[in-house]
């Protein structure tokens, strides 16, 4: 057996060492795994204490008090290791007050229970004194409770040593060292309080579990210090992972190794419109169709572009390898990023490339054709004049667009719709001075983007310009949709339509050499609406003519 003085002295190291530790983990809040480790560390000295008391009371009922009440501290140990694991591992999600109140439910009985064991025998079942070398101590028989509180400490110190596991395979050096040091100050008084409970060790009764602290609490002051257990701390790794997964630019979707979604990003999300908690753990097939439809392709492509119902998105679609330290594939990681506004600006170059190689070159040679055939004919030089101002319209078409872009890239003031409108309105009459055009207004209050100008200024213009009736007409309604936060303009003319093959090309938002649109205006109309984030839709009107709606995003009134 110990010595007695050998024990005290040992105990008293023990609490000596705690409470530095202790005060050590106090001042460093709120640093993560601080308040924790204080209590853990003041549980550890509280049953060193009674211990103390313990060993220099006399007759039994004195003994069994201070055994009694040393479960108040013993109780709070594995919670508290439990806790501090979590939050220095950076496993916030679960310290919150609901997790400690339940994982504390029978911690709690333990101490009450422990703490009153005299009134019901629950913790133990007997008490008897023996001496030993002419020591007298106290022995007693295990009741239910005890072996309760045993089970329930070993399983939350097993708990709370995993996340720390995790961490032994770091590539930074103190998050290893760190960890080392925090298990071995559990498995010292852990292994110590197993072969106590064994009947391995000759401590005829005392439970040394308290000495094997000593050890523990030399380790946490040695990851205190030494290893600036506080100082560098592992806790934002598996946030700061989580941010930049969440905030990254690309879409991202992740698959286990038998195709089913384990995890997706905000942006895959709002991209592919879905809810995580509706796709999580589903196939990817199942889950999101039309991605997997283009990642499973028989020959993938280096880029894979995927495009939505409406049309108004593109995405390049990619797929990698997700393998563990051995080389294994575990899994599958499919990123999405957005191309859209890369496609459209290759749309629009496309088209200014047409019109400036096709049309300029084409009107200026019927220029020079008809320049070569001049007499003293008014007919041809009239002819020659149509060419020209078709060239100076066809400038101005691309004047307007240059323009368009030009806005894309600055910032756009809101301005007033009705505005925007009666200016469109006037650029007709300026146009078709016969035009007549039906127009209620619209209150003052609502205002959208600058860029809009554009739009339907070339809108009214094409509807009267292009307008062959004798009595041209247009039709203007406007409608304030409240529930999207938007505005629709209606924009009828009874002008002869618009050519089906010009509408495909617009739907399709690509032009080649053999199929191509014959002018800028409407796709003026379509990049504008595009730019400010709203839609377009051509329809024929009813006997002749077209019908435009413009559905654009209301914006907040300039202060």
């Amino acid at each position: 057996m110990i010595p007695l003085t050998v024990l005290k002295a040992a105990l008293i190291c023990t609490v000596a060492i705690g409470m530095t530790g202790g005060l050590i983990a106090w001042r460093e809040r709120p640093t993560p795994g601080s308040v924790p480790l204080a209590v853990l560390l003041a549980g550890q000295c509280w049953w060193s204490v009674t211990l103390l008391f313990r060993i220099d009371a006399t007759g039994i009922a004195a003994k069994a008090f201070w055994v009694d009440v040393s479960w108040v501290g013993i109780a709070v140990i594995p919670v508290a290791w439990l806790f501090f694991s979590l939050e220095y591992s950076g496993h916030h999600e679960y310290v919150q007050s609901r997790y400690v109140a339940v994982a504390s439910i029978v911690p709690l009985c333990i101490a009450v229970i422990g703490a009153t064991n005299v009134a019901h025998d629950l913790m133990y079942v007997g008490s008897t004194l023996v001496d030993i070398n002419g020591v007298t101590m106290l022995e007693r028989t295990p009741g239910p409770w005890f072996w309760i509180a045993a089970g329930y400490t070993y399983l939350l110190g097993l708990l709370g040593t995993i996340p720390l596991l995790e961490l032994i395979t770091s590539d930074v050096l103190a998050f290893r060292a760190q960890s080392v040091a925090l298990i071995v100050g559990l498995v010292v008084p852990w292994l110590t309080n197993a072969l106590y409970l064994l009947d391995a060790l000759p401590t005829y009764g005392v439970d040394p579990t308290p000495i094997g602290f000593a050890v523990s609490g030399v380790a946490y002051l040695g990851a205190l210090t030494r290893f600036r257990l506080f100082g560098t701390n592992p806790a934002p790794i598996r946030y700061a992972r989580r941010l930049a997964f969440d905030r990254m630019e690309e879409g991202a979707i992740v698959l286990d190794s038998n195709g089913y979604v384990v995890e997706l990003n905000d942006r895959a999300a709002a991209f592919l419109r879905a809810d995580p908690n509706d796709v999580l753990g589903r196939a990817f097939p199942d889950a999101f169709p039309q991605v997997a439809a283009v990642v499973d392709e028989p020959e993938p492509t280096d880029r894979m572009v995927l495009r939505e119902d409406d049309g108004t998105r593109a995405y390049d679609v990619s797929e990698c390898s997700i393998v563990d330290r051995t080389g294994r594939t575990i899994g599958r990681s499919i990123t999405l990023h957005d191309v859209s506004d890369h496609l459209r600006r290759q749309r629009r170059l496309t088209v200014l490339n047409r019109v400036f190689r096709h049309n300029v070159r084409t009107t200026t040679q019927l220029i020079l054709g008809h320049a070569e055939e001049i007499d003293d004919d008014g007919r041809v030089a009239d002819r020659i004049a149509g060419h020209a101002l078709e060239i100076e319209e066809l400038s101005e078409k691309v004047r307007r667009a240059i323009d368009l872009f030009d806005r894309d890239r600055t910032d756009r003031r809101p301005l007033s719709l009705d505005s925007i409108l009666r200016d469109g309105i006037a650029s007709a009459r300026d146009a078709r001075p016969d035009v007549t055009v039906d127009y209620d207004g619209v209150p003052s209050d609502v205002y959208v983007d600058g860029l809009l100008t554009v739009v339907f200024e070339d809108l009214l213009e094409n509807a009267a310009e292009h307008n062959v009736d004798p009595d041209p007409h247009i039709r203007i309604d406007v409608e304030i949709e409240t529930d999207d936060d938007a505005v629709r303009v209606v924009v009828a003319d009874n002008g002869p339509g618009i050519d089906d093959e010009e509408l495909a090309v617009l739907e399709e938002g690509t032009e080649t050499p053999l199929r191509h649109g014959s002018g800028l205006g409407l796709s003026l109309i379509t990049w504008g609406v595009d730019i400010v984030g709203g839609r377009v839709e051509f329809a024929d009107a009813d006997p002749t003519g077209t019908v435009v709606t413009v559905h654009v995003p209301i914006r907040p009134r300039p202060s």
